[in-house]
């Protein structure tokens, strides 16, 4: 990964064009060959970035110091540095993927097993679906033979939809999936993360940890 904090203007062309005036930036380039644009607020979200397949060429003489950014699609990010203030490389190695806790693994496993609480009608596809950010907590088909992407947590917060998010924008990139739907799948589903979840056309679902383990209810019940 390198790493470069600069006074830095970036313009965009594609199918929109958008022009961030001359500011100090962090420009992340990874080894996947993506481009960002971060500001030093917004949590990890960037303001601008070319997502891989893509490449970066650095001019040089009359064009000293612009970075052009280009996609398959042949849009382009256009960086002009004025300042650069850091630039480091870095060697992260190979990413072990994040580890779900007991209680996430089991949960994804009981509702793979149990794919009709999602609704009648549903088959599971595969558990841990492969894609080049990472597996998908589960894929199924509903009862109209749609494709669904779930994404489980044992709390549903606003990153684990923006994880889901980021799944199904490249999910539905491939002929034979598309059109993919998001389930939004937890014990606790926090209200912000429902909004956004909403927002964005994802369905949630409150998962029952006991239900699912066949474990009935001890309350008193009048039948």
């Amino acid at each position: 990964m390198r790493l470069v904090i600069a006074r830095c203007s970036v313009d965009y062309a594609g199918r929109l064009t958008a022009h961030l005036p001359s500011a100090p930036r962090l420009i992340l380039v990874k080894a996947d060959g993506s481009v960002s644009i971060h500001a030093d607020d917004r949590a990890y979200k960037p303001l601008n970035w070319m997502s891989p397949p893509c490449t970066l060429k650095e001019g040089d003489g009359d064009d000293a110091g612009v970075w052009t950014v280009v996609n398959k699609a042949g849009e382009k990010l256009i960086i002009t540095m004025e300042e650069i203030l850091h630039d480091s490389s870095h060697e992260l190695g190979v990413d072990p993927g994040l580890i779900k806790d007991g209680v996430e693994a089991h949960l994804q496993e009981l509702l793979a097993d149990r794919i009709e609480t999602l609704g009648e009608g549903y088959t599971l596809i595969r558990r841990e679906y492969p894609t080049a950010i990472g597996p998908v907590d589960i894929l199924c088909r509903d009862a109209d033979g749609g494709t669904v992407a779930v994404e489980i947590k044992r709390r549903g917060e606003i990153d684990g939809v923006e994880q889901l998010t980021r799944y199904l924008e490249l999910l539905n990139r491939d002929p034979h999936l598309a059109p993919v739907k998001g389930v939004f799948a937890a014990q606790e589903i926090k209200p912000q993360a429902r909004v956004l979840a909403t927002d964005r056309g994802i369905s949630c679902t409150v998962l029952d940890y006991d239900a699912l383990r066949g474990i009935e209810d001890d309350k008193l019940r009048l039948f």
